[in-house]
């Protein structure tokens, strides 16, 4: 397949949060955004959701993954189906283990399948070519990143930060002329975001998450944990570098002793902590902070990254970006760089050793490009 010109992109995206499944269309010849056009969300049943963290931390060929392929599968076309008129789809798939110093990493869906359900072009599978070149695997927006920076007539170095269940940062130089330009980019996992506050009010309040940062605007954070939790030997490292969505899984049970309010307000810091962290190894201050994700709603996370960070923080609606479908609009993005031949990650995106286009694209009427 050649893409020729612009055209409309549709892409998908299953987050660490497990909440459900964001699609949005981008009118992109993968290197420029020309339009964002229509989006759209399914949310994930409790037992379609359940299905899923059942599945985490699994492998290829482990028991027990049929019924959260099942429901990746049938989200994504469900879902995916609503959208018309597109000339190519990018399907992320939904990671249940990530572990790029050891087994790889694994996205469960088949795109091969989805192309044929759909009728269009499917770019899928985009980790697995970066680490087979010595990369991390992730993250795997910040080219996208670059192109929105240009979107917004950015001319000063920025970050846009990504609040799901991990957090991840991109800084970027927009003076450069391209993505894999050295210099252009450096991106990586900051720390734990909303997963342990997620996993906290889901085992003590049957709730799927503190909407608003309410539970934790009420706390304290606990100076012990928050020592302890600076001293993890992940922030030591130099980055790139990326986490698995259970990487910090404890930091729930380590707030045990606290009480609900001031659980949170641990965990909301925490995740604070990890993105201050992380700007400290930028190579320069960004002239701002821009934020998308679920954890840009939580009041709590914003303020205290008002309070320990030294540039503007705002959500990525201040310069008329989707904070709920930037992932989704990456992967659309992503798709036609894919079906382009371009690179899709660097070494100051995920640490491979060269610009790698990953991915593989299936066609609807069988085989790959």
């Amino acid at each position: 397949m050649e893409w020729q010109g612009r055209g409309r992109a549709l892409g998908a995206m299953s987050g660490t949060s497990l909440d459900g499944v964001d699609a949005a269309v981008v009118e992109t010849d993968g290197e420029r955004i020309l339009a964002f056009r229509e989006s759209g969300y399914r949310p994930y049943s409790d037992a379609q959701r359940a299905a899923l963290r059942d599945a985490l931390g699994k492998w290829p060929g482990d028991d027990g993954l049929e019924a959260a392929l099942d429901v990746v599968q049938n989200a994504h076309a469900e879902l995916l189906a609503e959208f018309d008129a597109v000339a190519i789809a990018g399907f992320h798939g939904q990671t249940l283990a990530h572990d790029p110093g050891g087994r790889g990493t694994h996205q469960i869906g088949d795109g091969a399948a989805l192309a044929r359900r759909l009728g269009v072009p499917v770019a899928w599978d985009f980790r697995s070519d970066d680490i087979a070149a010595g990369g991390e695997g992730a993250p795997l927006a910040p080219f996208f990143h670059f192109a929105c920076a240009a979107w917004i007539g950015a001319r000063e170095p920025l970050a846009f930060l990504n609040l799901g269940g991990v957090g991840n940062v991109t800084w970027i130089d927009p003076s450069r002329d391209a993505p894999e330009a050295p210099g252009a980019l450096l991106a990586f996992d900051t720390g734990p975001a909303n997963a342990p506050i997620d996993d906290l009010v889901s085992m003590r309040m049957s709730a799927s998450f503190d909407r608003d940062g309410a539970l934790a605007a009420r706390g304290c954070a606990d100076d012990a944990l928050m020592e302890r939790f600076r001293a993890h030997p992940y922030f030591a490292r130099t980055p790139p570098k990326s986490l698995d969505r259970d990487a910090f899984r404890d930091l729930a049970q380590q707030a045990g002793a606290l009480g609900d309010a001031d659980a949170a307000a641990t965990l909301a810091a925490m995740c604070a902590a990890g993105v201050q962290m992380g700007l400290e190894r930028c190579p320069s201050p960004p002239a701002r902070l821009l934020v998308a994700g679920g954890g840009r709603r939580n009041r709590a996370i914003m303020g205290m990254l008002a309070e320990m960070l030294e540039v503007p923080v705002t959500p990525v609606e201040s310069v008329g970006l989707d904070g709920d479908m930037m992932e989704a609009q990456a992967f659309a993005h992503l798709a036609v760089r894919v079906a382009r031949g371009l690179p899709t990650s660097c070494p100051g995106t995920t640490g491979a050793n060269a610009p790698v286009c990953g991915g593989t694209l299936s066609l609807p009427e069988g085989g790959a490009t």
